[in-house]
């Protein structure tokens, strides 16, 4: 594959993997329509003219808009131009689009970027999967892409990282519902050296610890973090996270009834 990659998207992730394809070499046009284009790009009018001509195009506009920018493009592409969705997406979506591109003969590939793009760029650690997908990884890495090919279609790479997130960003979310807190009954630095503590320790025994203890002790875990929300309230903190826990744990005692 080789010739023009067509960025769609020039917000934060798409515009500093634009200026690493630019300053790799790449002949890259693309459009925004609230962002102008990063130097080096050919700016276009529309995500169809941006796509017209182009051999692969990067989709990194959003979520909501990655199935209106392939159906707003499939007249301007040839058969064969590979369609890259870069969004975050659920894995849904991600097979909406290899069906609409399917049918096109636009083959679609499925790429989840996992970890945030600033300070690494095309660097950032990605997978890929569905048709084309090793065909898009060996045109990125030959820009210094970090690209894992994963075998299976497309909503595959979307699937790992979405799983990924409701760990990762649950616990994130969690973390700052304590500290909000912590902040309130003026325990914060105490709370925030404890989980750092906490944190550290973790390794692969953790995981298995956290998982057999959650169901074998629902029942009161689940009493506790009602006590926990309702403390949560009276400190002026709402109880999102605390209360879904709650929530989580009431209902693991319930399926061993």
């Amino acid at each position: 594959m080789s010739g023009v990659i067509a960025v769609l998207g020039f917000g934060e992730a798409g515009s500093l993997l634009t200026r690493d394809l630019v300053a790799a070499g790449a002949s890259v046009r693309g459009f925004d329509p609230a962002v102008p284009a990063p130097a080096g790009v050919t700016e276009a009018g529309s995500d169809a003219e941006a796509a017209a001509g182009a051999d692969l195009v990067l989709s990194v506009n959003s979520a909501k808009e990655a199935v209106a920018a392939l159906a707003g493009s499939l007249d301007a592409m040839r058969r064969g131009t590979v369609w890259a969705d870069l969004n975050t997406a659920a894995p849904a979506v991600k097979q909406r689009l290899a069906e609409i591109g399917r049918s096109r003969g636009i083959p679609v590939t499925d790429i989840a970027m996992m970890a945030p793009v600033p300070g690494k760029g095309l660097r950032v650690p990605m997978l890929a999967s569905g048709e084309a997908a090793e065909e898009v990884a060996a045109r990125l890495r030959g820009y210094g892409a970090n690209v894992e090919v994963l075998d299976g279609p497309a909503g595959l790479a979307a699937t790992r990282k979405l799983l990924r997130s409701v760990f990762y960003k649950g616990m994130a979310a969690s973390i700052v519902e304590a500290l909000e807190a912590a902040r309130a009954a003026g325990y914060e630095d105490w709370l925030r050296e404890h989980i750092a503590e906490e944190l550290e320790k973790a390794n692969a025994k953790t995981v298995d610890r956290i998982v057999t203890g959650t169901r074998q002790h629902a029942v009161r875990r689940g009493a506790e973090m009602a006590a926990a929300a309702e403390m949560l309230a009276d400190f002026g903190v709402e109880p999102i996270m605390a209360d879904a826990s709650r929530a989580l744990h009431e209902r693991l005692a319930a399926e061993e009834e």
